[in-house]
């Protein structure tokens, strides 16, 4: 096995604000533009690093086709003005994708094969529809009932984890309430400032009167999610939406959405000869996998394993990103390990934010290391599901 030579810091950490797909604010804004806006508001944060010095740029996306498809990240830093010289790569793991983009930067430099690297991620679920555009899976999956479970809807195995935790409606809706409610809170205070970097959309209203197109520009500043007025009355009007008889509705589910984050890592060569300020030190990374009709207990086993590799007790954890796919899963992970709910998600998660697939890991670590700075925490995690059952868990530290 490689041992590491050097340590990997976050210098910079940056995100689009979060919308509401198929039908919200980016739904005419391509991934490729919102990964540029995402990694461009990133480089801002450290203006002494040259463009031209980022030796490789590792993008997430969760269904890398159509408008997110030849290599995103490529097209999405050319697109930004990246000189020709830097490279870039895709990677896809489904919703850990944007947390894998950064685990691999983190690893290239680790190794000493870089000095600066960007891990980000990128996703249009309005463009890009849950499973991509084309569905064909493999025949033999419903061949016999051992492989089924990997053509099961995210839904479905929400409801097979809810059955088998025995994860009530209730708790599900109270979740789902306090997420919005915490997101909410976060939003009034000002928490998500120092990440989010407005996104300028330009729509196009016909004048009719005039016979022409007139462009408007809406800037978007806060994330597109967060419903006022949310309550557990409200909620629990909502029908199921994935089995006839089940608990998971619309309302404790995590939101399909559009966004983009970036994250700049660098060693520490790279910080003494920039004069950089480190926001985090990235500790480790680790994935675990479980059975695929019951994915989103995952993190059960990914979180255990990320502390193991890096000797770190769950106690001493702060902050926990994990990512709400499901009210049902979260709580399942949550009861299961014994997590501390303040520490969870304490500017609420996916079911209020939203969940842009592959961007959501490069977003959620964005969050975290801002957070985790204004409020002095010493260790976070990002931690989440990943459909076809697998779970995955990131460790960072602070040393702002």
């Amino acid at each position: 096995m490689s041992k590491q030579v050097q340590d990997a810091y976050i210098v910079a950490a940056a995100r689009s604000p979060v919308g509401k797909a198929p039908r919200g604010v980016f739904r005419h804004v391509r991934p490729d533009d919102l990964l540029g806006h995402a990694l461009n508001a990133a480089m801002t944060q450290v203006p002494a690093v040259e463009r031209g010095e980022v030796d490789d740029v590792v993008v997430g996306c969760a269904m890398p086709e159509a408008e997110q498809g030849m290599n995103v990240a490529r097209i999405g830093l050319l697109l930004a003005d990246f000189p020709n010289s830097v490279s870039g790569i895709t990677v896809n793991r489904f919703c850990s994708s944007g947390l894998n983009a950064v685990a691999i930067a983190a690893d290239r430099i680790r190794l000493g094969e870089a000095d600066i690297m960007i891990g980000a991620g990128t996703e249009s679920m309005s463009m890009i529809p849950m499973g991509g555009n084309k569905i064909v899976a493999n025949e033999r999956i419903f061949a016999d009932s051992e492989h089924v479970g990997i053509a099961y809807g995210m839904g479905i195995t929400a409801e097979k984890v809810a059955q088998q935790w025995k994860v009530p409606r209730d708790a599900q809706d109270a979740f789902a309430v306090e997420s919005h409610r915490r997101a909410l809170t976060a939003i009034e205070t000002g928490e998500f400032e120092d990440e989010i970097a407005p996104y300028t959309v330009r729509d196009r209203i016909a004048d009719l009167e005039r016979r022409e197109i007139v462009e408007q520009p809406n800037v978007v500043s806060v994330d597109e999610g967060p419903r006022p007025g949310t309550t557990t009355d409200v909620l629990a009007g909502l029908r199921p939406v994935f089995a006839a008889k089940g608990t998971v509705t619309a309302g404790n589910s995590s939101q399909t959405s559009d966004g983009a984050g970036a994250v700049i890592l660098a060693s520490d060569t790279a910080i003494k000869r920039h004069n950089l300020q480190p926001l985090a030190r990235f500790l480790g990374f680790a994935v675990a996998g479980v059975p695929p009709e019951i994915m989103g207990i995952g993190p059960k086993f990914a979180i255990p394993k990320v502390l193991k590799q890096t000797d770190i007790k769950l106690e001493d954890v702060d902050w926990i990103e994990l990512n709400e796919a499901f009210a049902a899963q979260s709580l399942a992970v949550i009861n299961d390990l014994g997590l501390n709910r303040e520490r969870v998600n304490p500017l609420g998660g996916a079911i209020a934010l939203g969940h842009p697939l592959g961007a959501t890991g490069a977003i959620r670590t964005t969050t975290l290391i801002h957070g985790m700075r204004r409020r002095k925490h010493r260790y976070g995690m990002v931690t989440m599901c990943i459909g076809t059952g697998m779970g995955a868990a990131g460790l960072f530290e602070n040393v702002s």
